[in-house]
């Protein structure tokens, strides 16, 4: 893994890691994640010809917070078209939730053409309210006392996640978590993340979203987790007729967290995508 940083939107940095050589692939985790969701992604990435490109997203991880708390989607989108405009080639941009609403009004809306192609994981225009509450619930339960213990964090995690198998704190969580002046263990985010989430933009609408997909004509995948909580195979079908060129995969055993869930088929999925679009992807950078 090379350690990199880049120069986001608003002039702060975004930390980064690459691993392997060929065509960049650019992967945007989720909000409350960091890079390290994609270390079994990258690395088989690598294997596959291809060099993967995992950022902390702004607020994210080790990359810089927002003095201003700059947290609304069109942030995150303005660092993937910041970040691309960076890279020898058009990259293949793989967001999952959060990163793929950010990748898609990068490409659907602030600069067309900036990508090779754009792997939407696990989210549509059209969210599932309860799902979406949930996962806002989960990050802010603990925003305020952290944990005592990484363990104290396992278990949280093991709560939210009551379908995967229970595991102690590892060195993956441990990337999650920052030690604070109190000693005590909070996620490795900014606080106004969350904030932010709970009072979205008045322009953080379907309407946007549903306009920004009808604008995509750049190869598209959209990968649902067939158990998720946030988008129903009905929002899948209807994000096909705004993009119908898009392929489809439905990953069984898979909730929202499809990366974490079922890696391997994930992972499986990704590199078939994007072999299949190897020739539009060199005419492209």
């Amino acid at each position: 893994m090379q350690q990199r940083t880049f120069t986001g939107a608003h002039g702060q940095t975004i930390a980064a890691e690459a691993v392997g050589e060929g065509s960049p692939v650019l992967l945007a985790h989720g909000g409350g994640q960091t890079r390290a969701a994609w270390s079994k992604v990258s690395t088989a990435l690598a294997q596959a010809g291809y060099q993967a490109i995992a950022i902390d997203m702004r607020g994210h991880g080790e990359s810089e917070w927002s003095p201003s708390g700059a947290y609304h989607f069109t942030d995150f989108a303005a660092d993937l078209v910041a970040i691309a405009d960076t890279l020898q080639g058009k990259p293949a941009v793989v967001g999952a939730s959060l990163g793929g609403l950010a990748g898609l009004l990068a490409e659907g809306e602030l600069r067309p053409g900036i990508f090779a192609s754009l792997t939407l994981v696990d989210v549509t225009p059209q969210l599932e309210p309860e799902g979406v509450a949930h996962i806002i619930g989960f990050m802010a339960a603990h925003i305020d006392e952290g944990f005592a213990t990484a363990d104290e964090a396992a278990a949280a995690i093991g709560a939210y996640l009551p379908h995967r198998k229970q595991r102690g704190p590892s060195e993956t969580l441990e990337r999650y978590l920052r030690k604070c002046d109190d000693g005590r263990l909070r996620w490795h985010w900014d606080p106004q993340f969350i904030t932010a989430a709970n009072r979205p933009s008045p322009e953080d609408s379907e309407v946007r979203f549903v306009a920004a997909a009808r604008r995509l004509h750049l190869p598209v995948h959209l990968i649902r987790g067939a158990s998720s909580n946030l988008v129903t195979t009905e929002a899948a079908q209807q994000f096909l007729q705004f993009a119908p060129h898009a392929t489809y995969t439905d990953i069984a055993g898979a909730g929202h967290m499809v990366v974490g869930d079922r890696n391997d088929a994930f992972t499986e999925a990704i590199v078939r995508f994007l072999r299949q679009q190897a020739p539009l992807s060199h005419a492209h950078s």
